[in-house]
């Protein structure tokens, strides 16, 4: 294969729980599909999670023997369903790279994806079939790497194969730069119909929007720094909300997911973003995951008037000790005052946390129970909030909280963290339970009213 234009296919592996569990329209590898179809290869892109009428490798043998590519890309999104879950999508993804190997052994198997850039060497090493990875962003990578397979550009993000050694094309005097989101092109809608997605989950938007990259915070169990860099880098809220604009008139798309690690950081971006979906009168909902300290009345009535119809806050410490521990720079009062404005809008608000995590202990239970149970005080009058997501901490590599696991004995040497490793020392080990247990009962009760069911 020398320098030419190929014919590619790229494949969303199962990144979904169940058969009914949300699917998430694939707006990352949609996006690299069409960097690659700018540079003149023929694209196409199979999302194996949305097979409704046959199993989905069949439907990747077919897509392979109809359109027999050069190249098979294959992504792996997730590594597992988390929420505290023990379940992998690893098995899925291998099964996929093997089947492709099988059926089409003269195209050229590359991988690359969020779940792929954590362990890229590990799964190579144990995917001999997979000729090539990138790791992190690869919208300049992959084009180069698929116009020069023969010659692969020495760029530090690809990992090539050679033999049993796995190494990289390029060192860090070659390292990949980050793509420039102030000059972002969206993803081109045409090469994945999003016809299939729409009306299709009950609950969560199917449909992205990147509004920046990068993530000015570091929290302790967090890989987004890593992965994305820890300097935001902010597309122009016009071009936001052109692209909200053309979807919703173009393919009937109504709400979307902000993608962003922090959506009102920096505030006055979003703030800008929603004048604009005013200013053309848009009839969209969105939601997004929202800073707690950057959270106001007057940015939440603006949010609200714009179409928010629900605020995700991701606290995720419990108490302050789990707070400080956790590097989250807020305090129990930041979360409550964050709440007592939420709680006054018509939005939903949800909230995220980790329990039994660094910083935790018998000590501070009764903080945990008191600030679950002001959460209902404070939504109980308009009835808004949402849920209250309790997770143990997924323990990802590289992390401060993989060496906190490692220094207190929770997880061992060999630990094998490509598969679920939950943070959950005890004696706190089952208190998750005993907070869902308040939690569930405080929203049968909010949201039946207290009285009595029906005989």
């Amino acid at each position: 294969m020398k320098n030419r234009k190929r014919r590619v296919l790229l494949v969303q592996a199962p990144s979904v729980g169940n058969a009914s569990s949300e699917r998430i329209y694939p707006i990352g590898i949609v996006l690299l599909a069409t960097r690659l179809r700018e540079a003149g290869h023929e694209v196409f892109v199979l999302d194996m999670n949305l097979q409704k009428d046959k199993d989905p490798y069949t439907a990747l043998r077919e897509k392979l023997l109809e359109l027999r590519p050069d190249v098979a890309g294959f992504s792996l999104r997730n590594l597992d369903p988390l929420a505290n879950r023990q379940a992998s999508f690893m098995p899925q993804f291998a099964a996929a790279v093997r089947l492709s190997a099988s059926v089409l052994p003269q195209a050229v198997i590359m991988a690359g994806g969020t779940g792929f850039s954590l362990f890229a060497r590990r799964i190579m090493s144990e995917l001999p079939e997979i000729k090539f990875g990138i790791t992190g962003e690869a919208e300049y990578s992959l084009p180069a790497l698929v116009h020069s397979i023969e010659n692969p550009p020495a760029l530090e993000n690809i990992l090539i194969r050679e033999g049993e050694t796995i190494k990289k094309a390029g060192s860090v005097k070659t390292k990949t730069k980050k793509p420039d989101m102030s000059v972002y092109i969206p993803a081109d809608k045409t090469i994945l119909d999003p016809g299939a997605y729409l009306d299709l989950n009950s609950y969560t938007p199917a449909f992205g929007i990147e509004g920046k990259r990068g993530c000015p915070y570091n929290c302790s169990y967090c890989v987004y720094p890593a992965l994305q860099g820890k300097k935001a880098r902010l597309r122009t809220p016009l071009a936001i909300v052109d692209e909200i604009e053309q979807a919703n008139k173009k393919w009937g798309i109504d709400r979307f997911h902000f993608t962003d690690p922090v959506v009102n950081s920096p505030s006055i971006h979003l703030e800008e973003v929603c004048r604009e979906i005013l200013r053309r009168k848009l009839k969209i909902k969105w939601n997004g995951f929202f800073r707690e300290s950057l959270f106001d009345p007057k940015s939440a009535s603006l949010y609200e008037r714009a179409g928010c119809e629900c605020i995700s806050f991701s606290p995720d410490g419990l108490c302050n000790e789990a707070l400080h521990a956790l590097g989250k720079k807020m305090s129990e009062k930041d979360i409550l005052k964050a709440a007592r404005v939420s709680a006054e809008t018509g939005m939903l608000t949800v909230y995220h946390f980790m329990v039994n995590a660094p910083g935790e202990s018998e000590k501070t239970k009764g903080k945990a129970i008191a600030l679950i149970e002001r959460l209902y005080d404070l939504h109980s009058p308009k009835r808004n909030l949402g849920t209250i997501v309790l997770n143990n901490i997924r323990i990802l590599p590289g992390t401060p909280v993989e060496a906190m696991a490692r220094q207190k004995g929770i997880i061992r040497e060999g630990t094998d963290l490509l598969y679920p490793a939950y943070y959950n020392p005890p004696p706190l080990e089952t208190f998750r339970y005993e907070l869902e247990t308040l939690h569930f009962g405080l929203n049968v009760a909010s949201w039946q009213g207290g009285g009595n069911l029906p005989e």
